[in-house]
C-alpha cells in the first residue's frame, strides 16, 4: 500500500471511529433511567456536573448520592461504547473517548455549562 492510500485509509479508519462514537448517546441513555438523564441535564444546566475532555461526565461541585449514581451510569454506558470503537479502530478506550470529546461533546456543552479540558480546568462556555 502506498503512503498516500495508508494515510486515506487511516483517515477512513478515524472516521469510521468516530461514526461509530456517535452511538455513545443511545448507549449511555440505555445504561440510565430517563429519570438519571433529566437529573445530569438539570445538573449540568446548574453547573454541578459538565462533560470532560477524557469523554466522561465528571462532578464538578458538591453532588448527592442520587447525582453520583446517575453520572456513574451514564460514565459506564460510555466506556463501553468507547471500548467497542476502540477495538474496532485499533486503538485504546482513552484516545476514543478523548476522540468523542474532541468531536462530539463538546459542541454539545451549551452556553453558560462548564466543561473541564485537558488540562485539567473547569472551563464555564
Amino acid at each position: 500500500m502506498g503512503k498516500i492510500q495508508q494515510m486515506t485509509f487511516r483517515k477512513l479508519m478515524i472516521a469510521g471511529a468516530a461514526v461509530a462514537l456517535l452511538a455513545v448517546g443511545a448507549t449511555a441513555a440505555m445504561a440510565q433511567t430517563s429519570a438519571q438523564k433529566a437529573l445530569i441535564d438539570a445538573a449540568k444546566s446548574q453547573g454541578t456536573v459538565g462533560e470532560q475532555a477524557d469523554g466522561y461526565v465528571g462532578v464538578r461541585t458538591n453532588a448527592d448520592a442520587e447525582l453520583r449514581a446517575a453520572v456513574d451510569a451514564t460514565n459506564n454506558g460510555r466506556r463501553a461504547v468507547y471500548a467497542r470503537s476502540a477495538t474496532e479502530a485499533g486503538t485504546t478506550t482513552e484516545i476514543a473517548a478523548a476522540r468523542m470529546f474532541e468531536t462530539q461533546l463538546l459542541a454539545r456543552v451549551s452556553s453558560g455549562q462548564w466543561y473541564r479540558n485537558a488540562a485539567g480546568q473547569w472551563v464555564q462556555r
